[in-house]
């Protein structure tokens, strides 16, 4: 099995309707992004942050992955869908591939919040590997809720 297509955790989902997870921008829950290799079984049933086939230390990428920045993360609602997005995240000094990510919420006991699918491996050679999050739009938001 492997990553195959970018979606919302179905638990996520659930844990929304039960106030577990706070995207409030300054003051909310901690969220991280961690990356994985094509070797990953990652999808929607993800539950929770995994260290199983993740990318290696390397450079500015450990264990876990990164945070995600606190104040870079913004909510809205327009046009009767409510979206989140998260500033960009780099790791600098790294020579990995990856095939993909999961963003999770380490203030949630590190629960699974979406699974990115990179469509194929993604490199750096002793550089920077950047993950670039859509427009904060209501069609292209990284998370959306119609």
């Amino acid at each position: 099995m492997a990553i195959t297509t970018s979606a919302v955790c179905n638990s996520f989902k659930k844990e929304l309707l039960e106030a577990k997870h706070d995207f409030t921008q300054t003051t909310g829950d901690k969220f991280k992004l961690a990356l994985y290799t094509n070797s990953a079984t990652l999808g929607k049933s993800t539950t929770s942050f995994t260290t199983d086939n993740q990318v290696a230390n390397t450079g500015q990428y450990t264990t876990g992955g990164g945070a995600l920045a606190v104040g870079a993360q913004q909510t809205s609602v327009a046009t009767n869908t409510a979206i989140v997005d998260f500033g960009d995240r780099s790791f600098t000094g790294v020579t990995l591939t990856a095939r993909g990510a999961l963003i999770y919420n380490t203030s949630n006991n590190n629960s699974a919040v979406a699974v990115l699918d990179f469509g194929g491996d993604k490199s750096a050679s002793s550089g920077t590997f950047t993950v670039q999050f859509p427009a904060f739009t209501t069609s292209a938001a990284i998370l959306r809720i119609s």
